[in-house]
């Protein structure tokens, strides 16, 4: 991995690079994801059917889209048995960890006859995306579906490409049969992000749609926004490690290495305060890209994306993190709980040794689903949050709005909104 020393120009440079990593970069992709979308609008099952074809090479019709008990059946025969009894060890920790997140309505009475309150409703329906194609993604199943369970979303239907020969795979429908998905759906790409928004003879309307995609599943949901909500536009995965001389180099370049082998465009940066350690970590990476399975993707993140930075201290390595706000945050410093309090933006936050970022991607129990490219400073994790809504409650008695009607009366008049006045001043009529 290139080592360079933290400037304010390196840094800049490095800043600018990582935003190319943006869905927003991708503009002309961003023709034919609409040109997806109004078909899947107007032909609905045709052009699901025909675009599953063509992408994923399946032949998929009303009579087979939707994934039978049979199915799920045959895929717990396929899966292996420590495999589900790890699926069920993370869906009690991520369930537990979620609860802790529920809100609940509340009112609040006064003795003048005031009630405000708010008033928490679960969504009725969400759409959970689930890539397909290159690997397998039970541990994306957990985590975007049970938050939406713990919220008591009614209705949650699953979305993934099948492969060619019209089958999910087996992980998949078995994480999503123990997480407790009503419906699963054998369709992938921007035409299932349409399908779930506006629906078809096949697939139902949704209220939301989250979960991680390509590129044309990212464009996708970003277009349908405003018709649906969604959680996210998701992109790349990265990683940051804020170490210093205590930090293990071995762990660290593991640690990089874990999001590296994504895709080619993840970034994983190692911000130093050891010129020492920058090196050993470089030497370690090279070791472990020479034996790991994914070694050319992982090689073509670090070429793109890879960086190691030496800082002259460890509170300009701070204010680095913070500006980078990268998905994954790992402190390997003497006082990590210190270094903590002093960061600001970072999607998951992991403190010490032994807390490697994969351990938050398949079983502690946070969400893994996080904010990318930046948006960190503004974006938090997938939560419960994301699947409520919330209204407000007021009701006033006549005893407490007639000291205060001519106040409102008088703000209502001062933006000429005559109507709004006249509301409230016939309440009080002689």
């Amino acid at each position: 991995m290139r080592i360079l020393e933290l400037t304010e120009e390196t840094k800049s440079n490095i800043l600018e690079n990582l935003l190319k990593r943006s869905p927003n970069s991708y503009g002309e992709f961003e023709g034919r994801v609409s040109e997806i979308i109004e078909n899947v609008r107007t032909n609905r099952d045709a052009a699901v059917f025909e675009y599953t074809k063509k992408f994923d090479g399946a032949d998929i019709n009303a009579g087979n889209i939707l994934v039978t008990e049979d199915e799920i059946k045959e895929a717990y025969e396929q899966v292996d048995p420590k495999l589900l009894d790890v699926i069920r060890k993370a869906l009690v920790n991520i369930r537990e960890y979620h609860a802790k997140q529920r809100q609940f309505s509340w009112f609040d009475s006064e003795d003048s006859g005031i009630i405000l309150g708010q008033k928490v409703t679960p969504l009725e329906k969400v759409g959970v995306y689930v890539p397909g194609g290159k690997a397998a993604y039970p541990s994306s199943v957990l985590m975007n579906v049970m938050p939406a369970k713990v919220a008591g979303v009614g209705r949650i239907v699953l979305t993934t490409p099948p492969g060619k020969d019209g089958k999910v795979y087996p992980s998949t429908l078995v994480a999503a049969k123990e997480a407790g998905v009503d419906e699963i759906y054998k369709v992938g790409g921007a035409q299932a992000i349409a399908a779930m928004a506006f629906g078809t003879e096949s697939i139902p309307k949704v209220d939301k749609i989250v979960g991680p995609g390509n590129i044309y599943v990212a464009l996708a949901k970003k277009a349908v926004f405003g018709y649906v909500s969604i959680d996210s536009i998701a992109g790349p995965s990265e990683i940051l490690v804020l170490a210093d001389e205590t930090a293990n180099p071995r762990f660290v370049a593991a640690d990089l290495l874990s999001q590296a082998e994504h895709d080619e465009m993840a970034s994983a940066i190692l911000v130093t305060t050891s010129r020492k350690l920058a090196e050993q970590v470089s030497e370690e990476t090279e070791k472990f890209v020479a034996k790991l399975s994914r070694k050319q993707i992982i090689q073509a993140s670090l070429d793109n994306y890879g960086y190691i930075l030496v800082a002259k201290d460890l509170e300009e390595a701070i204010v680095t993190a913070n500006e980078i706000a990268s998905e994954h945050l790992e402190i390997v410093t003497a006082n990590p709980f210190e270094v903590m309090t002093k960061i600001r933006n970072a999607g998951a936050i992991f403190l010490g040794t032994y807390s490697s970022e994969p351990l938050g991607d398949y079983f502690a129990g946070p969400n893994h689903v996080l904010p990318t490219n930046g948006t960190a400073k503004f974006f938090s994790p997938l939560s419960v949050d994301d699947f409520i809504k919330k209204s407000s409650i007021i009701s006033y008695s006549r005893e407490a709005l007639e000291p205060v009607y001519k106040d409102i009366v008088q703000f209502a008049e001062c933006e000429q909104l005559t109507a709004h006045a006249n509301s409230i001043r016939v309440r009080f009529e002689d």
